[in-house]
C-alpha cells in the first residue's frame, strides 16, 4: 500500500498537503462528508506507511484524484477474476450473451465514444472508474459468446476501448496498466480478425516502449505494425502509423533524423485529401492535414529543425480547443522548438500554458515533459 498511493502521488507531482487539499476539494464538489484537514494528515501518512488500511470510501475519493486502479492504489495485485459456479450458471451467462451480443454493441461503441470524449476534454485520471467497468462488461460479454458470428463484433468494440484505456493509463503515468490494456487490444483484434485494430494498437503500444527508455524496440514495433497486413489498412491509419514512426524516429536521438524526414514525407503521401477528420473504418484514429500539420512541427522540434516553428505557429491557430491534452502537447512542442534557437524568453510562456493544460488533465505524461523542458530555461 505504502508503494501504491506514494508513488501515484509523487507521480502527479503532488506533496501530502496538496493531495489533502484535492482531496477536500473533491468532496466539497460532490457533498461527500470526509474527515478534517488534521485528520487526513495522519490518514495520508499511515496510509503510505502501511500502518492503515484505505477504506472503500476513500479509495472512492482517491482513485479518480489520481487516475489510478483499486489495485494499483492499494499496491496490490488484480484480484482473480470470478468463477461462474456451476452449468446453470454458465449457461445462463452464456444465453445472456447470446442475446445481448447484437443490442449491446452499439451501446459499447457509444460508451466508448463519451469516455474518448471526455478524455480529450478533461482527461483521463477522472475517467479510471469509468472506464473499467466498461472493459469489464465487455469481457464478461466477450467470454460467454460462444459462435464467431456474435464473438467479432463485440471483440472489435473491445480492441477500440481497450487502446483508449491504455493511452489514458500512459497519461497517467501507469506504465504496466498502459502495457497490459495494449495487449488485451492486440487480442482483442486478433479475435476480431481486425488488422486496422491491431495495427493501431501496435503503433501505440511502441510509445510506451519509447517512454520506457527502449527507442530503437519502439521504432521496430510501429514498423512492423505497417507491415501488418498493409493491403487491409485504411490509407488515413497508414499515415497516422507513418507519422508515429517519424516521432519516435525523432525521439530515438542522433542517427535516426533521415528516416524520420522519410517517414514523415510518407504520412503526408498517404493521408488522404477527403476533408474528413476522423478514420471512417476506425475512430480511434483523428488525422487530417491539420492535425498532421502539427504532428509534422512536433517532429521537427524534435530533431531541431528551425522549420518547426511555422507549422506549430500554424498549427496553435487553428488548434482544436476541445483537444486539451494535445494542446498541451503543441505548447510543449512550441517551448522546444524557442529553446533550440536560444530563445528562452520566447519559450517561457508556451511552457507555463502547457504547464496548465497538463494539471488541468492530470497528465503525468505531459507534466514530465514540461519539466524536463523547464530544466533548459
Amino acid at each position: 500500500m505504502a508503494k501504491g498511493l506514494r508513488t501515484l502521488r509523487t507521480a502527479r507531482g503532488w506533496s501530502q498537503d496538496r493531495l489533502i487539499h484535492e482531496m477536500q476539494r473533491f468532496a466539497e464538489q460532490r457533498l461527500l462528508d470526509i474527515a478534517s484537514a488534521a485528520s487526513l494528515k495522519t490518514y495520508v501518512s499511515e496510509w503510505e506507511n502501511g500502518r492503515r488500511t484505505i477504506t472503500d470510501r476513500y479509495a472512492g475519493i482517491l482513485r479518480p484524484l489520481l487516475g489510478a486502479t483499486d489495485a494499483e492504489l492499494r499496491g496490490d495485485t488484480e484480484a482473480p477474476e470470478s468463477q461462474a459456479d456451476g452449468y446453470a450458471d454458465l449457461l445462463s451467462r452464456i444465453d445472456a450473451a447470446g442475446s445481448l451480443s447484437e443490442s449491446m454493441v452499439p451501446s459499447f461503441l457509444a460508451q466508448t465514444e463519451l469516455l474518448r470524449t471526455m478524455d480529450r476534454q478533461m482527461g483521463a485520471t477522472g475517467l479510471v472508474d469509468q472506464m473499467n467497468g466498461h472493459l469489464a462488461a465487455m469481457e464478461e460479454a466477450l467470454t460467454f459468446a460462444v459462435l464467431p458470428g456474435a464473438r467479432r463484433p463485440i471483440a472489435t468494440a473491445l480492441a477500440g476501448a481497450s487502446t483508449l484505456a491504455a493511452w489514458q493509463a500512459l497519461d497517467a503515468g501507469a506504465v504496466d496498466r498502459a502495457w497490459r490494456r495494449y495487449e488485451l487490444a492486440k487480442k482483442a483484434a486478433q479475435e476480431a480478425e481486425s488488422p486496422l485494430y491491431l495495427a493501431h494498437a501496435m503503433g501505440e503500444q511502441a510509445y510506451v516502449l519509447a517512454e520506457a527508455g527502449r527507442p530503437q524496440l519502439a521504432v521496430e514495433l510501429v514498423r512492423d505494425a505497417q507491415r501488418t497486413q498493409p493491403e487491409r489498412q485504411s490509407p488515413r491509419l497508414r499515415a497516422w502509423l507513418a507519422a508515429a514512426e517519424a516521432e519516435l524516429c525523432a525521439a530515438a536521438g542522433p542517427g535516426m533524423e533521415a528516416a524520420a524526414q522519410s517517414a514523415l514525407e510518407r504520412a503526408t503521401q498517404l493521408l488522404p485529401d477527403d476533408g474528413e477528420v476522423r478514420d471512417a473504418d476506425m475512430l480511434s484514429i483523428f488525422l487530417n492535414t491539420g492535425h498532421l500539420a502539427r504532428w509534422r512541427g512536433n517532429v521537427l522540434a524534435k530533431l531541431g529543425d528551425a522549420s518547426a516553428m511555422e507549422e506549430l505557429y500554424a498549427s496553435l491557430d487553428s488548434a482544436d480547443e476541445s483537444f486539451v491534452r494535445a494542446n498541451s502537447g503543441l505548447y510543449c512542442d512550441l517551448a522546444q522548438a524557442h529553446l533550440a534557437r536560444g530563445e528562452v524568453d520566447d519559450a517561457r510562456p508556451h511552457l507555463q500554458k502547457a504547464r496548465l493544460l497538463a494539471n488541468r488533465t492530470g497528465s503525468v505524461r505531459h507534466r514530465r515533459r514540461v519539466e524536463m523542458l523547464t530544466g533548459r530555461l
